[in-house]
């Protein structure tokens, strides 16, 4: 996997039951663990070590008889999506299915395969791991994009630049071994949407959304950035480098951050060229020449804790205006590779719950 390849996000797996534990005061409902996820099932549905189908939060569920109990009664044909939820005081991230109650995989106990009609997987074994989002019809809940953010379309991200993206830990929990130990920096993630600025060939600028390469048109965020903080002038001076960051403000995902005005805060410098991202000395010594402000440095420390630890102390995270903060991300503090990743840059989120909770959201 180069730079720029994505973890594939798996919205419909086959997963291990990690945990089952009570829930105080509740008796038709208990809490299940599946990966780094905490969510509730109906007690006794599942054991420990026995396998499910889990959707992660954000996907949007079909219309089956499987899915009925999730459907709006008052708008029926309002999609299903997953969101964060709590249940008597538990909080609940995503679905766990028995394989047996999904007719489309015909799950055969006995042999212990999954004998699907689809012409690119036919009778597999069931395995962890095993991903059936295509296979499933499950798709991934998009945001609307605010007008200030669109834009006429130059082209797709140059695919030399990585797109910006975080895994979040619950979704690979192994990624904790891999940065025990280590010195890493926590940066409070900013509540925008992110871009990408970069000059690719002499005089050629590409400003960027998370996925496509915009024009320079009247209303636009991303160019507003580009010359507010005149980036011309930086990349030119800088050319083969991608400058990454959250543009955040008015009409912008509620402007949480209570910002007067459109701001960016840098949260990565790439190396195109050379493939590689700016160490955490270089990345903060580049923004400070060039007077570019980076996005809030939490701590630098040696990195120790545990899935849940990690999770509980972005429940913490606040903006400077006081608004529960969105979360962290955690990097070392020189470039590393992760192997759960395979062999992407060793880097992850950790969204803050009580703010999933407070707004009712999940994102990327």
């Amino acid at each position: 996997m180069n730079e720029n390849d994505q973890p594939v996000r798996m919205l419909a797996s086959i997963q291990r039951i990690v945990d089952v534990a009570p829930i105080p005061n509740a008796d038709r409902i208990e809490k299940i663990t599946v990966l780094g996820w905490q969510l509730v099932a109906k007690k006794d549905e599942f054991k420990k070590n026995d396998l499910c189908v889990y959707f992660e939060i954000d996907s949007i569920l079909p219309f089956r008889a499987w899915t009925e109990f999730l459907r709006s009664k008052d708008a029926p044909d309002k999609p299903i999506r997953l969101k964060t939820a709590t249940m008597r005081g538990q909080i609940s991230q995503g679905l766990a299915v028995p394989l047996q109650v999904i007719p489309e995989l015909n799950y055969d106990v006995v042999t212990g395969t999954v004998a699907m009609t689809s012409d690119a997987v036919v009778g597999v074994q069931v395995q962890e791991g095993l991903d059936l989002t295509k296979y499933l019809k499950i798709e991934k809940y998009e945001a609307p994009i605010p007008v200030c953010l669109s834009g006429e379309m130059r082209g797709v991200r140059p695919n030399r630049i990585p797109i910006t993206d975080e895994p979040r830990v619950q979704s690979f929990p192994d990624i904790i071994r891999e940065l025990h130990g280590l010195e890493v920096y926590w940066t409070v993630k900013a509540d925008g949407s992110s871009g990408t600025f970069a000059n690719l060939e002499d005089g050629d600028d590409h400003v960027c959304s998370r996925n496509l390469s915009l024009r320079d048109t009247e209303g636009n965020v991303f160019w507003k950035m580009y010359k507010k903080y005149s980036l011309k002038e930086i990349l030119a001076a800088n050319p083969w480098m991608a400058i990454q960051g959250e543009v955040a403000g008015p009409g912008i995902e509620s402007n949480r951050m209570g910002l007067k005005d459109h701001e960016l805060f840098v949260f990565n410098v790439y190396d195109v060229k050379a493939g590689r991202y700016l160490d955490f000395q270089d990345f903060t010594e580049f923004c400070q020449k060039h007077s570019l402000t980076t996005v809030e440095v939490e701590k630098i420390a040696i990195f120790n804790q545990t899935v849940e630890e990690l999770v509980e102390e972005a429940n913490s995270c606040k903006y400077p205006n006081g608004d529960l903060g969105e979360g962290y991300v955690i990097r070392p503090t020189v470039e590393a590779r992760s192997q759960v990743l395979g062999g992407r840059r060793l880097s992850v989120k950790a969204i803050s719950n009580a703010y999933l909770v407070k707004h009712g959201k999940d994102k990327r």
